[in-house]
């Protein structure tokens, strides 16, 4: 294949110019967690989850085929388990998976790109394909490897019916015709990340019904752009890969939404970036204060989803895996780096990832479910009289009007205390259960598997 040279990567690091902060570089580390040593546990319990990867940057070897040099800003993707493309669309279209669905197609990851003109996103079929492209998981990254990902990608079609923006095309050499091109210029971008990008991921289980809306919200995304009429602009502050990932959690009623198309002076000073988000949803989907009523019922998008779902968005099931590029590799140099965007002296994005490194139960399914257990158990120990909440909210206030000052407000909070212990019950019983129904963990008398050396960690936080 002829030699070209693309900039590519998802948030260039020019964006730096519009922070008043300091973005440092990572060396990612692989984590071998309890969740890809039992890759089969995971889905039996939480058949629906999204997983929101970060992705570092992409550096091609010159010499075979585009030359792809991305910057450390990174990428983001998401895999969706228990949807699937839907058939015979020639488009990217959304749907629950049929049971009857091949197992290697369950589940489907959704990737954005600033190339595409007429889709926000595409979606390609099966984990596996997905995140290894069509290599066994401890094989090396050769040009033959290269060219069956790529064959069996236009197998998949997985740009059936997508138009890409004439940039893309720029340096194509002679020979290429575009429908190629556009499966050379994506690879570890769109499909088979892990050839040349390691991968911060945090998942997170979601039932039929928030995988229903998740699925609708990214429906409607491309159907805005499915006549052509309407053309998808790619904007690293505006509307980048992460404002879609962290909408779609919205959707599910994880957060709140991240507005696209903001004003550009005041977008430049706060977007989504793809390990920041990494950090946000595993703190949001793990750290939420179950201990105390009161901050959970001053949380808007919480209470919400207490009152209207029965459900709030920490609990258990919510992991993060962390994976190096493939290190036997021929294409692609794999000493990469992904940044997060932080404050300077006070680094909380880095304090928190050490965190996280460091405590089995963010990387630990087994570990994250006792950690839940007991959680559950010390808030029905602690519970204390209404009464108790109401004055405690006065008493946090002083002179200024506080949170249940008003009568309809503590009317609203009795029925959101009533539902809450309800709700943690339901909860510790039903983590008890799958606790219970676990069988001994293959690593059991060993290390807790999901947790790195103190090497590891601190090369991962830096």
């Amino acid at each position: 294949m002829a030699d070209t040279k693309t900039k590519h990567g998802g948030l260039s690091a020019k964006a730096k110019a519009f922070y008043f902060l300091v973005a440092f570089p990572c060396s990612c580390v692989a984590v071998s967690a309890a969740l890809a040593g039992e890759a089969e546990l995971y889905p039996s319990l939480y058949p629906y989850y999204a997983e929101v990867c970060a992705l570092s940057q992409i550096l091609k070897k010159p010499g075979f085929g585009a030359e792809l040099r991305g910057e450390s800003g990174g990428h983001s993707v998401i895999y969706l388990s228990g949807v699937c493309r839907k058939k015979d669309a020639h488009y990217p279209v959304l749907e629950l998976c049929d049971p009857a669905t091949p197992p290697d197609q369950q589940g489907v990851g959704i990737s954005v790109n600033e190339h595409f003109k007429n889709a926000n996103w595409v979606a390609i079929p099966g984990r596996d394909f997905f995140f290894g492209g069509a290599l066994a998981p401890d094989a090396r990254v050769t040009r033959e490897a290269y060219r069956q990902t790529q064959e069996r990608a236009k197998a998949l079609g997985i740009y059936d019916g997508v138009e890409f923006q004439d940039k893309a095309f720029n340096g194509m050499p002679p020979g290429w015709s575009r429908a190629d091109y556009k499966y050379e210029v994506s690879v570890s971008t769109d499909y088979a990340i892990n050839f040349g990008r390691d991968r911060y991921c945090a998942r997170m289980p979601l039932d039929r019904e928030k995988m229903t809306k998740v699925v609708d919200y990214l429906n409607g995304l491309n159907d805005l752009y499915k006549d052509g009429k309407t053309e998808y602009v790619w904007n690293v502050v505006q509307n980048n890969c992460s404002h879609i990932s962290h909408n779609a959690l919205a959707a599910a009623g994880v957060w709140d939404r991240d507005p696209t198309g903001r004003f550009i002076g005041f977008a430049a000073f706060d977007f989504p970036v793809p390990k920041n988000e990494f950090i946000n949803q595993l703190v949001r989907t793990n750290d939420l204060p179950l201990t105390d009523p009161l901050a959970l019922y001053a949380d808007p998008t919480a209470r919400q989803s207490l009152m209207r779902e029965d459900w709030l968005p920490t609990e258990p099931g919510a992991l993060a895996e962390i994976v190096r590029a493939r290190p036997e590799n021929d294409l692609y140099d794999t000493d990469l780096h992904l940044i997060f965007y932080d404050w300077p002296l006070i680094e909380p994005y880095h304090r928190r990832m050490d965190a996280i490194m460091a405590d089995p139960r963010y990387l630990d399914l087994r570990a994250n479910l006792a950690y839940f257990a007991k959680l559950y158990a010390a808030v029905l120990a602690d519970k204390k009289p209404l009464a108790w909440y109401v004055k405690e909210a006065g008493a946090a206030h002083g002179k200024e009007p506080g949170l249940l000052a008003s009568i309809p407000e503590q009317r609203r909070f009795a029925a959101f205390y009533d539902r809450y212990y309800r709700y943690v019950a339901e909860a510790g019983a039903q983590v008890n259960a799958e606790l219970a129904g676990l069988a001994p963990s293959p690593a059991a008398g060993t290390a807790a598997s999901g947790t790195a050396g103190a090497g590891e960690k601190r090369r991962a936080g830096q």
